[in-house]
């Protein structure tokens, strides 16, 4: 099994940043793609970004030239970092990982780390 913890999240202002990170452990040796998805509040859960072990990845277009995903594979750990940040960027963030190129629904998942941004 995976265990993925996420941590940095908090409650900053509109275009201010915010820096995420999800460290991986346990059976690692697997994982292929690892990612961050969010979810607001009456909202469904919507990829943010991912990154595969060799480099390729893939923004919602909604955080694009915001958001930057990057991968420190001695470390098994993920980060996203985020600038510009904007009201509608305020949910729960959760790191997810796969031991495929993409995000299948055999996935592991992080517990979330909450990001609030006020205006």
């Amino acid at each position: 099994q995976v265990q993925l913890v996420e941590s940095g999240g908090g409650l900053v202002q509109a275009g201010g940043s915010l820096r995420l990170s999800c460290a991986a452990s346990g059976s690692i040796f697997s994982i292929n793609v690892m990612g961050w998805y969010r979810q607001a509040p009456g909202k469904q859960r919507e990829l943010v970004a991912t990154m595969t072990k060799g480099g390729s990845t893939v923004y919602a277009d909604s955080v694009k030239g915001r958001f930057t995903i990057s991968r420190d594979i001695a470390k098994s750990t993920v980060y996203l970092q985020m600038n510009n940040l904007k009201a509608e960027d305020t949910a729960v963030y959760y790191c997810t990982a796969d031991r495929i190129f993409f995000v299948s629904t055999s996935a592991f998942w992080g517990q979330g780390t909450q990001v609030t941004v006020s205006s």
